[in-house]
């Protein structure tokens, strides 16, 4: 899969770089510069979805609190929230 991939990114890539359209000569070589992270998804078929999620949680619990009085109190929101803690055992 990651061949064939790669083939149609390659002609894909030259027609958007001779297209003339500005917003998708700008696409093209954004992907062009990332391409070897976009093909790793062929090869392993994972993604970093996880991780984005948990980053906008965290970034959830930053944006409600208001800022942290110091780091280990924003370490804390995080654990609490995040964790999976049963509080009722």
């Amino acid at each position: 899969y990651k061949g064939n991939a790669e083939k149609f990114f390659k002609r894909w890539y030259f027609w958007a770089t001779h297209s003339k359209l500005k917003p998708i000569i700008k696409v093209a070589k954004m992907l062009y510069k990332n391409i070897k992270y976009i093909l790793t998804y062929f090869a392993h078929r994972i993604t970093n979805a996880g991780s984005e999620s948990i980053n906008s949680s965290i970034q959830k619990i930053k944006s409600n609190a208001r800022g942290f009085r110091n780091f280990d109190f924003f370490r804390v929101a995080i654990l609490f929230h995040l964790g999976g803690l049963d509080v009722y055992p």
